[in-house]
């Protein structure tokens, strides 16, 4: 069996940035997990000393808190200000775009809609930068549209991890029944390239192995994505949830990554299931 890497898969721009900012404050706090993937936070802990404050009653005044890579609530953000935390904002670009967007948008009167997990930390950051919470609204796809209260004039962002094609349909739904639609691509590049990389190599695998923290949103998205062209499409966090019999009969393991997954990692997995084939060609020359 052949192992191949996706074209473009594991850390984007900004899950870089954001780890080079950590190391750079050793000692220093992240509030809430800085990316979504617990081998990566645990190597972060043990080799450069960078704790982590689930709630804000966590962080000490003395603290210096470096601010995750999905941001943060604005009135979160103005708490630890004004607690006097040295604050240290490892926040994505990607995602401030849309936090200014729907500031300087929900500002000039238009209701905002926010195409997205409503339980994503990226999400929660977003909405809260509308001036009125109650003129901005966050949908999962185009039917969560119907019956909302949405002004005649709406502006729309996404979620940076999102399906281009699903956020097209939300838009598709707000144009056909609003005066004014201000539509803000707010899509991540990257995701648009581990996305399409990781169709091109599903279509040809018979087993992908997509590999990303369970609560990553873009690499939920990946496995979702595989599925559609491999019904053997696995996701998992690290090498110990490899199984042997994934690969029996198998004639190409594709492999992709989240944009959270650092390369040591993916090269764990490429090298255990590297291990579990020769084991098995040796069993089966055994019995020869």
């Amino acid at each position: 069996m052949k192992v191949a890497l996706a074209s473009s898969y594991g850390f984007c721009f900004g899950v870089k940035r954001a780890i080079r900012i950590a190391e750079e404050h050793r000692g220093s706090k992240t509030y809430g997990p800085l990316i979504h993937n617990k081998d990566e936070i645990n190597r972060l802990k043990e080799g450069y000393d960078i704790g982590l404050a689930e709630r804000l009653e966590e962080i000490e005044e003395k603290d210096a808190v470096v601010i995750r890579t999905h941001g943060i609530p604005k009135n979160e953000l103005e708490t630890l200000k004004s607690q006097g935390n040295r604050i240290i904002d490892a926040t994505c670009p990607y995602v401030t775009t849309p936090q200014k967007i729907v500031e300087k948008m929900s500002d000039e009167g238009y209701s905002i809609v926010i195409f997205g997990d409503a339980n994503h930390p990226e999400i929660k950051g977003v909405v809260s930068y509308a001036k009125d919470p109650k003129n901005a609204f966050i949908v999962a796809d185009a039917e969560e549209l119907e019956g909302l209260p949405i002004l005649s004039k709406v502006a729309v962002v996404s979620q940076t991890t999102r399906k281009p094609d699903d956020f097209v349909k939300v838009v598709n739904k707000l144009v056909l029944s609003h005066k004014e639609v201000r539509v803000f691509n707010t899509i991540c590049n990257a995701t648009f390239e581990n996305q399409d990389a990781a169709a091109e190599l599903a279509k040809d695998a018979d087993v992908m192995i997509v590999i990303g923290g369970k609560h990553s949103s873009n690499t939920k998205q990946l496995h979702s994505i595989c599925k559609r062209y491999c019904d053997e499409s696995y996701l998992i966090e690290n090498e110990s949830e490899l199984c042997a019999e994934w690969f029996e009969g198998k004639r190409l393991c594709g492999i992709s990554a989240g944009a959270s997954t650092p390369d040591w990692i993916v090269q764990n997995v490429i090298d255990k299931i590297e291990e579990m084939i020769e084991e098995k060609e040796e069993k089966e020359g055994a019995k020869a």
